[in-house]
């Protein structure tokens, strides 16, 4: 290779991994004082921790043709790359830290066949010293490792996986995107191959089938019989590689899944074939084998596309985050990748360009399209001091940002954790699924070998053949992914529609709840106070009083002060001297020279002679102000929080579902009983404290009732915990989400009754498929043992009965007409 073809490979290729470098990637490090180019963030941290640590020759050794004294072994190599992992600078692309100060990452698991693998390096994994929890996806090949990095290394945890014949990845949407390119690419050729030369062998198979016996001449019957051979190997010795590779590293941990009898399958009737064709004696099965594997191929080919398709929606998350960013510095504005924003960095974001990191408005206004995070199609105002998260669209105004939170720990990358959290958390029936597809290989070949046995005791001659047709048709693929490919896509259509499933047992308990119970405030209401009414009570205007209300709030930042916060006064804000914040009272202040109060009637009136109280206000429906100066009082102010706009219209939907709604809040005030009026809530607990509130949640429970609680503050964080399935509100504080067991992002409170519908749809989506299963193999495997059934048959049976499943499970990616939002 010269230095131009070279050159060239590296523009094409990751200079790290040697992955396809996509279009627009634009990641590149400086090795040996050349440019690099990468394929994404990861390799690019992975490759400048080489270049700064002086450990550049380690490219040497990799790709060096020929041994060299001073080149490293392979185990020292493989210890070597992933120690990389261990660096900070390195893990700050994918490794969160927990509260109790773990690690936690989402890692790509490359060579996972079935839901044995997955059993098998939940286990092994779990068993390391120093491993907190192992959960790994069998829908997406996604692993979730949490660990305590005082016990065990994460380049430990990367070498056990590579002990046990599975190697893993960092997971980044770019690098997952090419890994996934890569796999199809992989089964794309196998398939073709193993196509092109089954149609070879079934030509030279019909002569062979037509012209058997007297009439075929013994040499052509020869030919035909060594010409298959060669036209088979290629299809068993790199077509089927996969099936053999798999179980050969079952056999090595000791552990069976479906590759076992696959294998034997193949391998046997390959052989015996072979043996058939230099002794000239008995029959051949080079069709049988060819035709087998070509199916079995073409089924986990639309099996694998399936999966990638779920297992895009982590990917189309963080894909939303840009690839680079205008800074601001003193020396005016650069561009650079959005990768390598810091936390303080001060950015532009133009309309119609994309936020790239969570952060604070410092200057400017401007309307957000959140949209591809929560759901809803209408732009929100955004104003100085408001948040933003990355991913989501600047439409109108410049707006100048200061970035509060960059890579694993931003709001994008939380919810995408959370996502694979739901996704590797798996309910009864998932786990019950595993465990009988673990047992079910050890029964297919028991009854493989009884069948084999006895055929060969009755008709030697099919015995082999008919023994092969059972250990096709049994392979339980269709059992393993009845389960989580229903609950994949049920919960990546939920998070698209703007509730967000962060544990994997919420679809199961939302089918069979029973009760709804609703905190008040921020739930069933909007969570903030605002002004609804105000009636005079002097010679001051309305908007004279509300203007020296809202001078009074202005530097306040009570929920109270702000309703006025909103209240713009064109002639002031008026200049308001000497505040004092009288806590949980009013405020006092001076305008003009003038000395104003505003609070409880109570505060507010003594300081003018009169004595007025609560029972003085209007009415009881709102939270009524005074607003007093030295010589009477000016105005009465009534605040309110009010209902949500689709909150009647979602109690009205549950309550037809049949489901029992409450409302349990810690509010004592008038108030609660006109929104459970206005929204037709006929039990209401109020006035009650966090712990009355658990209290209350375990006793309908212990009563038998499959509750769900729905809250969004603090004080909620005890019964959201304590519920049997809890969801908390989009406006949540962080702990409150993290408790609960699902987020609405979204404010539209009618994804409650639509992902209760869905919850039901998926519970007998699972049943539909596993019943289809277990139906199909108690028909197939009596016709196969009879004799009935050729391997071919079987290998098309197989391959349907796991499309069927997961067809079935695709309907959930799109909602039915009652399921929509009206």
């Amino acid at each position: 290779m010269n230095a131009h073809e070279g050159l060239l490979n590296d523009r094409l290729h990751c200079f790290h991994c040697g992955l396809d470098i996509p279009p627009d990637s634009q990641y590149f490090t400086v090795i040996e004082g050349q440019p690099r180019q990468m394929c994404c963030p990861g390799c690019q941290a992975v490759a400048q921790v080489i270049a700064d640590g002086g450990l550049e020759n380690y490219y040497k050794h990799r790709t060096s043709e020929a041994a060299s004294p001073d080149a490293l072994s392979a185990t020292e190599q493989l210890r070597a790359e992933y120690a990389l992992y261990d660096h900070q600078s390195v893990q700050q692309h994918f490794v969160a830290e927990q509260a109790d100060g773990s690690k936690q990452a989402t890692l790509v698991i490359e060579g996972i066949t079935c839901a044995a693998c997955v059993w098998l390096l939940e286990h092994h994994l779990s068993s390391l010293k120093g491993v907190i929890q192992a959960n790994v996806n069998l829908t997406n090949h996604r692993a979730r490792i949490q660990w305590d990095e005082q016990h065990i290394k994460l380049s430990d945890i990367f070498i056990a996986m590579h002990n046990i014949g599975y190697q893993g990845h960092p997971y980044h949407p770019d690098k997952e995107e090419q890994l996934l390119e890569q796999e199809t690419k992989r089964a794309m050729r196998r398939l073709g191959i193993a196509g092109v030369f089954t149609m070879q062998i079934m030509m030279l198979a019909v002569a062979l089938y037509t012209g058997a016996g007297d009439s075929l001449d013994a040499n052509y019957e020869h030919f035909i019989r060594w010409a298959s051979l060669v036209l088979a190997t290629p299809v068993v010795v790199y077509a089927s590689k996969p099936f053999f590779q798999a179980a050969l590293r079952d056999l090595r941990t000791r552990h069976l899944t479906m590759d076992v009898p696959v294998s034997i399958a193949i391998g046997g009737a390959y052989l015996a074939s072979i043996w058939a064709t230099l002794t000239a004696s008995g029959e051949v099965y080079y069709d049988s084998v060819s035709m087998f594997t070509f199916f079995l191929l073409i089924g986990r080919f639309l099996e694998m596309k399936a999966r990638h398709r779920t297992g895009k929606a982590g990917n189309a998350l963080l894909n939303l985050l840009p690839a680079s960013a205008l800074l601001c510095t003193d020396e005016g504005e650069t561009i650079v990748a959005a990768n390598e924003l810091q936390q303080g960095d001060q950015i532009l974001v133009k309309p119609g360009h994309t936020i790239p990191a969570d952060a604070v408005i410092i200057q400017g206004s401007s309307s957000i399209d959140e949209s591809a995070l929560t759901g809803e199609y209408l732009p929100l105002t955004k104003r100085e001091g408001d948040n933003v998260v990355g991913g989501t669209i600047n439409v109108e105004n410049p707006i100048r940002l200061e970035v509060t939170q960059v890579g694993a720990s931003s709001q994008l990358s939380a919810i995408v954790r959370l996502l694979e959290r739901a996704h590797d958390e798996k309910p009864k029936v998932a786990r019950l699924a595993d465990k009988v597809s673990g047992y079910f290989v050890i029964a297919v070949l028991i009854i493989a070998a009884s069948v084999g046995l006895f055929w060969w005791q009755t008709e030697p001659e099919n015995a082999f053949w008919i023994t092969l047709s059972v250990l096709v048709v049994t392979c339980p693929c269709a059992l393993s992914l009845a389960t989580p490919t229903a609950l994949t896509a049920a919960t990546g259509t939920l998070r698209q529609h703007g509730l967000l499933i962060t544990r994997g047992h919420v679809l199961e308990s939302l089918a069979k709840a029973t009760h709804i119970v609703f905190d008040k405030t921020g739930t069933l209401t909007e969570g903030n106070l605002s002004l609804q009414e105000s009636k005079t009570l002097s010679h001051l205007s309305a908007q004279q009083c509300i203007e020296i209300a809202a001078s009074l709030e202005a530097h306040s930042e009570h929920p109270i002060a702000r309703a006025f916060h909103k209240i713009t006064a064109p002639r002031s804000i008026l200049a308001a001297q000497q505040l004092t914040n009288h806590v949980g009272l009013g405020l006092e202040g001076i305008i003009d020279g003038q000395r104003f109060f505003i609070g409880k009637p109570q505060f507010a009136s003594q300081h003018c002679g009169q004595h007025l109280d609560f029972s003085d206000a209007p009415d009881n429906r709102c939270q009524w102000l005074l607003l007093a100066d030295e010589t009477q009082p000016l105005a009465w102010f009534g605040l309110t929080d009010p209902a949500r706009k689709q909150a009647a219209q979602m109690i009205g939907q549950l309550n037809q579902m049949g489901l029992e709604v409450q409302m349990l809040t810690g509010d004592s005030s008038a108030a609660v009983g006109h929104i459970a009026q206005q929204l037709q809530i006929d039990s209401v607990i109020s006035g009650v404290s966090p712990a009355e509130k658990l209290q209350h949640i375990q006793q309908l429970q212990a009563n038998g009732a499959q509750l769900l609680m729905v809250g969004d503050g603090i004080n909620d964080i005890p019964v959201l915990a304590g519920a049997q399935t809890s969801i908390a509100m989009g406006s949540a504080t962080d702990l409150a989400k993290t408790n609960a067991d699902a987020v609405l992002i979204s404010a539209e409170l009618m994804r409650l009754p639509q992902a209760l519908k869905l919850a039901k749809r998926t519970r007998a989506n699972i049943r539909q498929n596993l019943s289809w299963a277990l139906f199909y193999n108690l028909i197939a495997l009596p016709l196969a043992a009879a004799g009935m059934i050729a391997p071919w048959m079987a290998a098309i049976g197989m391959s349907v009965s796991s499309l069927v499943v997961v067809g079935n499970a695709l309907r959930l990616t799109k909602l039915g007409r009652p399921d929509r939002v009206e």
